[in-house]
């Protein structure tokens, strides 16, 4: 019977093994850091997350992913933004002030500050530092939307045809418009 059981236990042995080094490879594929996912908006087949608010900086946002992760022995939730695209030379702009709001948002909502953000394009992840000057760009720049959504009239600030095709306001812009 021993005979029987042996062989059937190592191979099983080998299989969890193999299970386990190939869960690690994919999770590194995904750029994620080590540690618990605690929040995901990238799963189709479940509810999605609510999104992260804070009242205090009339903020919302749901990022692709929150991971916890211990850094410098304190537990904290780090921000993933996940881009379809390969890296661009340089990160967007855009694509930094969007993972810096959700670092504050982080913030606000678990009363630890993240040390960083990561951005994961489909051939490079990105670690984003969330400085004080990041996040005064993106305070600075929530304020002058709300301060341009009571304006009567604003201009356009592009010649991107391709930025009014896919905007949502194009109808308030009458002939500014490029489209």
């Amino acid at each position: 019977m021993l005979e029987i059981l042996l062989p059937f236990a190592l191979l099983l042995a080998a299989l969890g093994l193999f299970v386990l080094f190939w869960g690690r490879r994919k999770r590194g594929e995904t750029g994620l850091p080590g540690g618990e996912v605690i929040y995901s908006d990238t799963r189709d087949w479940e509810k999605p997350e609510k999104p992260l608010f804070s009242r205090r900086y009339g903020l919302v946002g749901r990022p692709d992913y929150l991971v916890r992760t211990v850094e410098d022995g304190v537990s904290v939730a780090i921000p993933v933004e996940v881009k379809s695209r390969k890296r661009p030379t340089e990160p967007y702009p855009s694509h930094i002030l969007q993972l810096i709001t959700y670092c504050l948002l982080v913030e606000d909502n678990f009363g630890a500050r993240p040390p960083y953000g990561l951005l994961r394009y489909a051939d490079a992840t990105l670690r984003i530092d969330y400085t004080d000057e990041l996040r005064r760009q993106v305070l600075d720049i929530a304020e002058a939307i709300r301060i341009a959504r009571q304006a009567k009239d604003v201009a356009r600030r592009h010649e991107e045809p391709n930025r009014c095709r896919a905007c949502g306001y194009r109808h308030a812009c009458g002939d500014e418009s490029l489209v």
